[in-house]
């Protein structure tokens, strides 16, 4: 454990000689022009929203790592940052949300739920009676039953996006995007807009 203390020591921003915090969130948000947060689900066959998105928002989407003269990696110029979660539910992207604003400034947070998904397969109450059932954990209490599952994309998406909304950790100013992901054909279906930037 020691050894990889030390080895990975000076990869670690805030432990450098004469660490500056406030220059240093000038610096990341001079690093990566990031403008949209997209939440999304981590199936495999959900892999083409951040580029639907992008599209669709005018974002640089994977974009290009900047290299310095040592060939560092020390910038990027993507725009659209990714949150992948489990059905795409943003109560698991809040704290990731509060962190892109801090370091690098947001403009827009697009929440995407996507036809056949999983989270679409089972309820709340199934869950958590599998929890108890197979792993003898009372899981009842452990999440709101609203994140859980997905029974409808519009209540989910609207659910969602005033959750994201209300939180402490958003900005105010920034738009708010529900979409419906068609997984067979691509296709972003908006659902709810919630803007500020107007």
């Amino acid at each position: 454990m020691r050894q990889i203390k030390s080895e990975f020591d000076n990869s670690i921003f805030s432990k450098q000689p004469n660490f500056d915090e406030a220059q240093m969130r000038k610096d990341f948000a001079k690093a990566v022009p990031l403008e949209t947060v997209v939440i999304y689900c981590y199936d495999p066959r959900a892999v083409g929203i951040p580029s639907a998105v992008a599209k669709q928002f005018g974002e640089t989407y994977p974009g290009e790592i900047i290299t310095d003269e040592r060939n560092n990696k020390v910038a990027s110029t993507t725009s659209l940052f990714e949150v992948v979660v489990a059905g795409g539910r943003a109560v698991d992207a809040l704290r990731s949300i509060t962190v892109a604003q801090h370091l690098f400034g947001i403009k827009n947070v697009v929440i995407v739920h996507h036809t056949h998904c999983g989270a679409t397969s089972f309820t709340p109450d199934g869950i958590i009676d599998a929890f108890q059932r197979e792993h003898e954990q009372d899981i009842s209490a452990l999440y709101d039953r609203n994140n859980i599952a997905i029974s409808d994309f519009a209540a989910s998406l609207q659910h969602d996006t005033l959750l994201v909304r209300q939180s402490k950790g958003t900005p105010r100013h920034v738009d708010i995007y529900g979409y419906v992901y068609d997984i067979d054909t691509s296709e972003l279906t908006l659902a709810i807009e919630d803007k500020r930037s107007a």
